[in-house]
């Protein structure tokens, strides 16, 4: 008898997952599961998913991930070892080893990074990355932002485009944001940096020390306008 080649191994392998996979999305299904297109998701078999969840086209969950009850897990997301909670909306995100709330709304386009820890009501939007954070509830993080190695109180809105300077080069450090907090637009906050309850940063600003309680803290150059500039300029490169 001639040996298999690994080209039918491979696709011995591959049939088998189908009709495990198959089987897992049956099953819950048959548990008030919805999968707009069954056969274009891929579940592996120890997945919890509650009733009442829907399961869009090109879904990847895997390990021991863990999705509550009327969930909309939309197109494009990969879980890994994730837990989310009831009524939470995940559209196109990837997120492993985190956990999630109820009622958190992510994406599209959002990577939640192992060790987050994302409370109920948060708001982790297009292009937003966190990492080994924990959010707590009522917190927007609306979008392209970075929150990394931060512990970030309630009902907090970041601005478009803050980062979290977490990394020296040598070792990672914590930034810490209390509650009702306002991080404006193209803040960096760099760690390890505090920002108490209530306060602000002004847009534009690079955070490197304390924020006292309800201050609006401004860490920018002023801005100088140079009358002429661009005359002068062409008339020296003549």
């Amino acid at each position: 008898m001639a040996k298999r080649t690994i080209t039918e191994m491979t696709y011995q392998r591959a049939k088998e997952n189908m009709e495990k996979n198959a089987q897992t999305i049956e099953k819950l299904e048959q548990n008030g599961v919805l999968f707009i297109n069954p056969g274009s998701c891929y579940v592996e078999e120890n997945v919890k998913i509650g009733k009442g969840t829907v399961v869009e086209q090109n879904v990847m969950l895997q390990g021991c991930t863990e999705i509550g009850e009327n969930c909309v897990i939309g197109m494009g997301s990969k879980l890994v070892d994730t837990k989310v909670g009831d009524g939470s909306e995940l559209l196109s995100v990837v997120s492993v080893s985190a956990s999630l709330g109820k009622n958190v709304l992510a994406g599209p386009f959002s990577y939640i990074r192992p060790g987050c820890k994302i409370a109920d009501d948060v708001k982790v939007g297009d292009f937003v990355e966190v990492k080994n954070a924990v959010i707590d509830e009522g917190t927007k993080i609306a979008h392209l932002t970075y929150v990394g190695d931060s512990d970030v109180g309630k009902n907090v809105n970041f601005g478009c485009g803050t980062v979290t300077v977490n990394y020296d080069g040598k070792n990672k450090h914590r930034c810490r944001i209390g509650d009702d907090c306002f991080i404006g637009c193209n803040t960096n906050l760099v760690a390890p940096v505090t920002v108490n309850d209530g306060a602000y940063t002004a847009a534009g600003s690079t955070i490197t020390d304390e924020v006292p309680e309800k201050a609006l803290a401004i860490a920018r150059a002023r801005q100088v306008n140079k009358e002429g500039w661009k005359d002068k300029r062409t008339s020296d490169e003549k």
